[in-house]
């Protein structure tokens, strides 16, 4: 059975949904202008979470990920996705998900289009080999980046650091993965500045956020696998659950071409994967007064089926073994590490290689000095950090595009 989604205008509000007139503040008061406020800003067509939206879209932490690696290591081609096509893809299945939950669209989809904001380079390889530097110096990992960036790095107005989002937001980017029990030094250091009460779970949207991730990544992978030419077909039918959704795609369109049964294949996973977490959140949620509620009620309250859960399981194992450690891919990935190892390194021994902004402002002292060397690391994208490699080392890196 096809996995269609029917949404309609929306409905108001449930009353566990995050709600922009009463959310949890920003970290530094309202600034500009003498009108009136709502919900600490001053007065406009938007509410506080869709200025938290707009004013990550328009950060250039966002534009960057245009050029940072979702699945392949700075790809020739413009067909495959990026960071930043991927984070538009969540947002869109967050937004599917928070409609028809009747929870806050803006909210989700601001917290979807940021929750990659602090991937370095070449993806999962590049934040290996940060962590790996950073072990000394309080670790590094993508979801703390994500608030450091948001937070510190990211600094356009004149009267504060940071983009100075609703806690709701900043909340949801430090556990939309469910609560923090050990956060690492930078996140301490951010929740010691503006407490995230990490010991909870976060918002229903915070948490529709997390399994729009898993929702896109699973299924469009697996397309951009298939476009590569690192997955076939044969290797899908070996989880039983494609390869029956497979039978009924052939029979619904007999005569179409084989990739665009793929494509078809799919959107129907999505669809099905969608449904089921509809299905199953809604269960979940049955008798919720509260965003309150949701915050105690002590675990995940959305996402998959146990059904669904274990076949997303068997997927991602299956992503892993097929696509994720391909030997080109595990090829180029040792080579990313090593690109972002040898950055750290030499920025390291003479910061002088680094732009003038980043040198004046450069702590004396670890574990500052390296927090900072890995915050301009962890911004640049997959050319700029290749680039960066060359100049310093007089050598262009290679093997690093692989599809």
């Amino acid at each position: 059975m096809r996995g269609d989604v029917t949404t309609h205008a929306p409905l108001s509000p449930a009353p566990y949904a995050a709600n922009p007139l009463n959310h949890g503040g920003r970290e530094f008061a309202a600034r500009r202008n003498s009108a009136p406020a709502i919900g600490g800003e001053t007065r406009g067509p938007r509410s506080d979470f869709q200025r938290d939206r707009d004013r990550i879209i328009h950060s250039m932490s966002f534009r960057r990920l245009k050029s940072k690696t979702q699945v392949f290591i700075a790809p020739d081609g413009d067909h495959y996705r990026t960071r930043l096509t991927h984070s538009i893809e969540v947002a869109q299945v967050g937004r599917v998900l928070a409609r028809a939950l009747r929870l806050d669209e803006d909210l989700t989809e601001a917290l979807c289009l940021a929750h990659d904001l602090g991937h370095p380079p070449f993806g999962h390889a590049g934040e290996a080999a940060l962590s790996e530097s950073m072990a000394r110096h309080g670790g590094f990992d993508h979801n703390a980046q994500a608030l450091r960036t948001v937070m510190r790095i990211e600094s356009p107005y004149p009267e504060h650091d940071g983009l100075n989002l609703t806690w709701d937001l900043l909340e949801g980017l430090a556990k939309h993965n469910g609560p923090v029990s050990a956060p690492n030094w930078a996140l301490a250091q951010l929740d010691d500045a503006f407490p995230l009460d990490l010991g909870t779970w976060p918002s229903l949207e915070a948490q529709i956020a997390a399994v729009s991730d898993d929702i896109a990544y699973d299924n469009h992978d697996i397309d951009d696998g298939l476009r590569a030419g690192f997955l076939g077909l044969d290797d899908l039918m070996e989880l039983d659950f494609l390869a029956d959704q497979w039978r009924t795609v052939e029979k619904r369109f007999p005569t179409a071409p084989r990739e665009r049964q793929l494509r078809e294949l799919i959107r129907d996973q999505i669809g099905l994967m969608v449904n089921d977490v509809l299905d199953h959140t809604n269960a979940q949620i049955k008798g919720l007064c509260s965003v309150q509620e949701v915050r105690e009620a002590g675990r995940q309250l959305a996402g998959f089926s146990p059904e669904m859960q274990e076949h997303e399981r068997v997927l991602k194992a299956f992503m892993y073994e097929k696509l994720y450690y391909h030997p080109e891919q595990v090829s180029a990935a040792s080579r990313a590490r090593d690109v972002i190892a040898r950055l750290f390194a030499a920025y390291s021994q003479d910061a002088k290689l680094m732009p003038a902004r980043w040198q004046e402002n450069l702590p004396e002292h670890d574990p500052d000095r390296s927090r900072m060397i890995a915050d301009f690391i962890a911004g640049m994208s997959d050319r700029f950090a290749m680039q960066a490699c060359e100049e310093i080392y007089g050598e262009r890196p290679q093997g690093l595009s692989n599809v």
